[in-house]
């Protein structure tokens, strides 16, 4: 009589029973190929809605951008609503950028789920770097990064006229207004002085000219693929941050960051968001001390950067009981407030001065009337159709918190609900003993750490666009906070993850081809 199996022997047989069941599959279920990427799936018709709305208003946007030029109402953007000229070409980046969306919507997903930690951190700002660097060489090394902060508009336009830092700050707020014979130019009488600063201690180190300043941007930049999901990491789950590695790796506003200013500063308070998350999680006071003072140096690299407060916000409320560490973040912020203040640039001055020369320029010619809905239908193409998706789900796992406040919603095999992480492991197939291993295909649900973050930058954004100050060229103005948004990516389907990584990919590559960007 041949002996009974024992039931754990049992068990592990089924299991690579569905998973060869499920590796034979033309879906390429996650058995077979890692815990991350799914196959070619058709979406949920719901997600498919969602990014035909975006796009659609998008669209839209241009529609009417170009009627209104047509019968005499210009909205002034030469291909409304992005401030581009259309201009199809090619480029040395072409074939580059071709073969890094190829690669990260490929294999992104499974190293994703695969490698250890800090080598996908790694990896992850390296492809980043990358995938912008050959962005902006499709129009070419000197117009598409070396010559981008060199015109009459841009910061290193008056690095040389800067003899004395001190003098400079103390100054700065005295030549924000135009036509005066000394006024700053437009994006350094934008901005608050740390901006400038930053270029004029780059040229001070000797580093000087449009090449090393794009190449800081480009630097800076990546951050973002790294801040983003270590951060959800810290807040949520592992399972949530692999998810939104390749999301933050290939995303489409890599097309305005390299290079403009505002990639420097996205990577400047993604990075302040990162330290300040540990500092609470970890209880760490110099990591929330550098948050802070990262967070509040950003301030003054922007003044619309105040409006990372959401995202601050967000951040405490995920901490639980490390937010007693957040003080440190405030200390650190008032020790730069104190310095900036202290060499004689008063913030709000400067801020005030600044919404006067706002309406000295084009932007008084500019419809609020159009601006305002053309702006958010930007985001379809700067932070992609996956983030129509994200918002989608996002909002929808937000309103089901308001009824089940604890936030496990995800639902396993039996019906049975879990807490966040056994949820996230539901998430993947995976077991606890075992995180490498997926045998379910599992559409995830709401934790707190996969829609707060996403839904903190969509209120930023949505207070930024009412404010009026952000008329156009939200593409790149509003980078610090849309990277932001593909914090929620785990709540992505697995097996759609893949469809609309390409997705994103191809927008950013539509663009950049047809259209060369300016600013």
């Amino acid at each position: 009589m041949r002996a009974p199996v024992p039931a754990r022997r049992r068990r592990r047989s089924a299991g690579s029973t569905d998973r060869r069941r499920s590796g034979a599959n033309w879906r390429w279920a996650e058995g077979a190929r890692g815990a991350g990427g799914g196959g070619w799936n058709r979406p949920p018709r719901a997600d498919l809605i969602a990014a035909a709305v975006a796009l659609g208003l998008f669209a839209t946007s241009a529609v009417v951008g170009a009627t209104l030029h047509l019968v005499g109402r210009p909205v002034h953007a030469g291909a409304a609503p992005l401030f581009a000229h259309w201009l199809p070409h090619i480029g040395p980046g072409t074939p580059l950028a071709v073969t890094v969306a190829v690669l990260v919507c490929w294999h992104g997903p499974a190293l994703a789920a695969r490698l250890r930690w800090r080598k996908l951190l790694a990896l992850s700002y390296a492809t980043a770097v990358a995938w912008t660097l050959s962005l902006a060489l499709i129009d070419g090394w000197q117009r598409g990064i070396a010559g981008r902060l060199t015109t009459r508009y841009e910061y290193l336009h008056e690095v040389p006229g800067v003899t004395s830092i001190p003098a400079m700050v103390r100054g700065f707020a005295g030549r924000i207004l135009d036509f005066q014979p000394d006024s700053w130019t437009t994006h350094v009488a934008g901005h608050p002085p740390g901006a400038l600063l930053v270029f004029v201690w780059l040229d001070r180190a000797g580093l000087g000219g449009g090449g090393w300043a794009g190449g800081l941007c480009v630097l800076a930049a990546a951050l973002v693929a790294v801040a983003v999901p270590h951060t959800v990491r810290l807040l949520g789950t592992g399972a949530a941050a692999r998810a939104a590695v390749p999301f933050a790796v290939l995303f489409p506003g890599a097309v305005w960051s390299g290079v403009s200013a505002d990639g420097l500063f996205a990577g400047v308070t993604a990075a302040g968001i990162a330290l300040l998350a540990h500092g609470v999680t970890r209880r760490s006071a110099g990591g929330a001390l550098a948050g802070g003072m990262l967070l509040a140096f950003g301030c003054y690299l922007s003044y619309g950067l105040v409006l990372m407060a959401p995202i601050v916000a967000a951040v405490g409320i995920l901490a639980g009981r490390g937010r007693r560490t957040a003080w440190w973040a405030l200390a650190g912020a008032a020790l730069v407030a104190a310095g900036f203040t202290a060499a004689g640039f008063g913030w709000p001055t400067g801020y005030h001065l600044v919404i006067e020369r706002y309406y000295q320029g084009l932007a008084s010619r500019r419809p609020y009337g159009y601006w305002v809905w053309a702006d958010l239908a930007v985001l379809s193409v700067a932070a992609g159709p996956a983030a129509a998706v994200i918002m989608r789900r996002a909002t929808s796992a937000g309103w089901r918190s308001t009824v089940d406040p604890t936030g496990a919603w995800w639902t396993g095999r039996r019906g049975h609900r879990m807490g966040a992480r056994a949820a996230g492991r539901a998430m993947t197939g995976q077991r606890r003993d075992s995180p490498r291993r997926n045998t379910i295909r599992s559409v995830p649900g709401s934790g707190h750490g996969r829609w707060l973050l996403p839904l903190a930058a969509a209120t930023a954004i949505v207070a930024a666009d009412l404010s009026g100050y952000s008329k156009a060229e939200v593409e790149r103005i509003w980078l610090p906070f849309t990277g932001w948004l593909m914090a929620g990516a785990v709540l992505i389907p697995v097996a759609d993850r893949r469809t609309w990584l390409a997705a994103q990919a191809a927008v950013a590559l539509t663009v950049n081809h047809l259209l060369l960007t300016t600013w």
